[in-house]
C-alpha cells in the first residue's frame, strides 16, 4: 500500500533539489487534516477538477465560439492540452508534476463567457471599481466562489497553485500588481514557469490547428509568411510525399509542439546550470530560469504577428467579438437596473461586495451558451423566463 507519506519520501528521491516538494507547501489558507493516500497538490487538482467552475470551462471560448463546430477548443480542451505539455515539460526537468498539473487545470478558472472579448468587455465596465482581470477572478473562484464544504468558501487551495493562478504570465496574460497574501517580490516556483510556457505552446499551436480546421487561415498563405511553418512543411513533404495533405498538416502541429517543447526544456536545463540554481530559495529569487531559445523566440513572434494580423482580426472573429461584448455589456445593465434578477446565492452576498462586483462575479461565471440564453430571456418579450 502507498500513502501520502511514501509519495512525499518518493519526491524527496526523485526530484530536483530546486523542485517544489509537496512536503515543503506553505499550506493552505485554513488549516485541514490532509489525505492518507494523495499529496496536498494531488488534492489540489482533484478540487479542481470537481469544481462547477472547471466544468463550465467546457462552453467557454478559446477563440471561436463552441457553437460554431464541435471541433474547435473550448477553455476545458485548451487547459486538459495546457496540463499534458506541462507535465511533459515537468517530467524532463525532474519537477512536481503534481504542482504543474494543478495549476495547468486551474489557469483559466477565471475565465469569462466568450474568452478575451468577454474579459475586456468586463474590464470596461468595472474600470471604476477595481477592473476585471482573469487571473485575479481565477483567485476569487477558488478562494471564494465555488461552493461546496461546509467549513470554508471556495476551494481551500494550497499557496503553490493560488500563487500559480495569480502570478499566470503570458503575452495574453499579465498579472496584477495587486497580490495581497502572498509574498511581495518573490518568484513563483519552476512548476508555475513551465505552465507560462505550456500555456503559450498550446494556444499558438492549438489556435493555429483551429484556424486551418475552419479555413479562417490557409497552409499556403502561412507557407509563404512564417518561415517555421515553410521549414517544416517543406520537411514533411519531401518524407511523406504521397500521403494526404491532412495528415500532414496534423502531423506539422504535433511537429511545431514537440519542438517548442524540447527547446523550453532544454533551454531551461542551460539556465539552471549557468544561473546555478540549486534549491526552491535560488528559485525564488531568480527570474529567467524558464525560457525558450532566443531562435525559438524569434520564430515564434512571426507566427504570433501572422496569427493576430490573420486569425484573431479576421472578420468573422471580429463579428463574433463584438457581439459578445454587446451581450455581455447587455446582461451588465439589465442586473443593475434591478438586482432582483439575480439568483438568491448571489443576492445574499450583497452585504459583503459592492453590487457591481457582484454582478461581474455572476457574468463571469456563465458560459457562452447561458450568457446568450439569458440575454435573450432579458431582452426579447416572447423568450420564455
Amino acid at each position: 500500500m502507498h500513502n501520502r507519506i511514501d509519495r512525499e519520501n518518493l519526491e524527496k528521491e526523485a526530484l530536483a533539489s530546486y523542485a517544489m516538494l509537496s512536503c515543503n507547501t506553505r499550506g493552505r489558507k485554513l488549516k485541514e487534516k490532509e489525505n492518507v493516500y494523495r499529496s496536498v497538490y494531488q488534492r489540489d487538482r482533484d478540487r479542481i477538477i470537481h469544481a462547477t467552475a472547471f466544468r463550465r470551462l467546457e462552453y467557454k471560448t478559446q477563440v471561436f465560439v463552441n457553437h460554431e463546430a464541435d471541433y474547435y477548443r473550448t477553455r476545458l480542451t485548451h487547459s486538459i492540452e495546457v496540463a499534458q505539455i506541462a507535465r511533459t515539460i515537468a517530467r524532463a526537468l525532474r519537477l512536481n508534476e503534481d504542482l504543474a498539473e494543478a495549476i495547468s487545470l486551474a489557469h483559466d478558472i477565471g475565465h469569462t463567457p466568450f474568452g478575451h472579448s468577454g474579459e475586456e468587455a468586463l474590464h470596461q465596465i468595472m474600470k471604476d471599481k477595481g477592473g476585471f482581470e482573469h487571473n485575479k477572478q481565477g483567485l476569487r473562484v477558488v478562494d471564494q466562489l465555488e461552493y461546496k464544504y461546509f467549513d470554508f468558501p471556495g476551494l481551500n487551495l494550497t499557496y503553490e497553485v493560488r500563487e500559480g493562478i495569480i502570478k499566470h504570465k503570458t503575452s495574453y496574460d499579465n498579472p496584477v500588481a495587486d497580490t495581497k497574501g502572498f509574498v511581495k517580490d518573490e518568484y513563483p516556483t519552476l512548476e508555475a514557469r513551465i505552465v507560462n510556457y505550456a500555456d503559450e505552446i498550446a494556444y499558438n499551436n492549438h489556435d493555429l490547428d483551429d484556424g486551418l480546421k475552419g479555413n479562417f487561415i490557409s497552409i499556403e498563405d502561412l507557407y509563404n509568411n512564417v518561415y517555421m511553418i515553410k521549414e517544416y512543411w517543406d520537411y514533411l513533404k519531401e518524407k511523406y510525399e504521397n500521403k494526404d495533405n491532412e495528415l500532414i498538416l496534423k502531423k506539422l502541429i504535433r511537429n511545431l509542439i514537440g519542438k517548442q517543447i524540447t527547446d523550453v526544456i532544454e533551454e531551461t536545463e542551460r539556465n539552471i546550470k549557468v544561473l546555478n540554481i540549486k534549491t526552491i530559495k535560488d528559485v525564488r529569487k531568480t527570474d529567467g530560469i524558464v525560457s525558450f531559445s532566443n531562435k525559438m523566440v524569434e520564430k515564434q513572434k512571426e507566427l504570433k504577428k501572422y496569427l493576430y494580423e490573420n486569425l484573431y482580426k479576421h472578420h468573422k472573429v471580429v463579428k463574433m467579438s463584438n457581439r459578445a461584448k454587446r451581450i455581455i455589456r447587455g446582461l451588465f445593465e439589465a442586473y443593475m437596473e434591478d438586482i432582483n434578477q439575480l439568483p438568491p446565492q448571489f443576492k445574499r452576498r450583497i452585504d459583503k461586495d459592492n453590487v457591481e462586483r457582484i454582478v461581474c462575479d455572476y457574468i463571469a461565471g456563465m458560459t457562452d451558451r447561458y450568457s446568450q440564453d439569458e440575454y435573450t430571456r432579458l431582452y426579447l418579450p416572447y423568450a420564455k423566463i
